[in-house]
């Protein structure tokens, strides 16, 4: 806990890894493909990676179907897309930064998006970005009779994609004469940057405040049953549409040393990370493309490093995801899977990042 009480969250980044960050927000798709500096775990490493990333564990399929059963509520996660393990790398020059790519099977993706944005977005105890400014129409996200909830779970009856695309401005200033009213279809597709469970993180003064809802138990279990070495407290759910950023920041409010956890999902992400100082000599860089399903674990040293998202990358959602969360294919009578076709596709052109954390010891 010493080492978090002694940084500073107002500081400003150093200029190596800002650095970094530009390179990567203004590279190209195409020249991402053949960057040696872009640590990419599809289709096998890089050469020039073989030295700077070292397998250290493997996580078996029997714990991370044990923990996404909890997404499920209760019932059991398919063995098609689990082998006996899933890989954990750590970054040899950046102590304690592990590295699990393809961590949440796809049909857990499914279930854990729509527990973040039909149920957990549509709970009022739960802040976002918007709320800042603006009132949020609950009571029109709450149409059981045009929601399909997820089977065994305790999503029904909530989700703004309940509310039609051409709704009227249901989203009202608090005051008018500075701000102006948006559509559902606005707030869903530009306006909403992120949403806060459980430990309600306040932005502008960069803390938490002393009283917070309860986290979400369902999402708590998956975590901790997969990272056992840390209790999930808080989250930040980053919505990101391709052109957006999350600038260079240490993750130091919490008071505690535990890890933590991030997880992708959707379109790909460019992931910036970095360790000491300009005095440094030994100072670290590694620049990651994050993938619909990986995770990211910081412990040891690697929890208070820089780190940001200088690029999100288009049309790289993958094709089984694209849908949501309406049916995969047309006419699909999977139970999990139906309504909200008016919405068809949101998720294409989004990545969704859920980042967890314990807050105190």
């Amino acid at each position: 806990m010493a080492q978090v009480r002694n940084l500073d969250a107002h500081e400003t980044p150093p200029a190596f890894i800002k650095k970094v960050y530009k390179f990567y927000q203004k590279i190209s798709q195409a020249a991402l493909k053949t960057d040696d500096g872009i640590l990419d775990f599809s289709g096998g490493l890089r050469a020039t990676f073989h030295d700077r990333i070292s397998q250290v564990d493997g996580i078996p399929s029997s714990r991370i179907s044990a923990a996404c059963d909890y997404l499920r509520g209760g019932k059991e996660l398919p063995t098609d897309f689990l082998g006996s393990e899933v890989k954990v790398y750590e970054a040899n020059n950046i102590p304690g930064l592990l590295l699990i790519p393809s961590l949440v099977p796809p049909d857990s993706q499914i279930d854990l998006l729509s527990k973040l944005l039909h149920r957990d977005l549509a709970d009022q105890q739960h802040k976002t970005n918007v709320h800042l400014h603006h009132q949020l129409p609950y009571h029109a996200s709450q149409r059981p009779d045009s929601f399909s909830a997820l089977s065994g779970s305790d999503c029904s009856g909530t989700s703004f994609f309940n509310m039609s695309p051409k709704s009227l401005d249901l989203f009202l200033p608090y005051a008018e004469n500075i701000h102006k009213s948006f559509t559902v279809s606005q707030f869903l597709n530009r306006k909403l940057r992120w949403v806060t469970l459980g430990g309600q993180y306040d932005w502008t003064q960069k803390r938490y405040p002393s009283e917070n809802p309860p986290f979400p138990a369902d999402l708590a279990s998956f975590i901790h049953g997969i990272f056992p070495e840390m209790t999930a407290e808080a989250a930040i759910v980053n919505i990101y549409t391709p052109g957006d950023t999350l600038s260079i920041h240490r993750d130091v409010s919490e008071d505690s040393d535990r890890g933590l956890v991030s997880i992708s999902l959707g379109c790909d992400g460019i992931f910036v990370i970095g360790l000491g100082s300009e005095k440094d000599a030994h100072t670290k860089v590694l620049s990651i493309r994050l993938r619909s399903g990986d995770a990211v674990f910081m412990t040891g040293q690697s929890r208070f490093a820089w780190h940001g998202v200088p690029q999100i990358i288009p049309r790289t959602c993958p094709d089984w995801l694209c849908a949501w969360p309406a049916n995969l294919d047309p006419g699909e009578k999977d139970e999990r899977k139906t309504g909200y076709e008016a919405w068809r596709g949101w998720v294409s052109n989004k990545r969704i990042n859920l980042n967890v954390r314990q807050m105190n010891d």
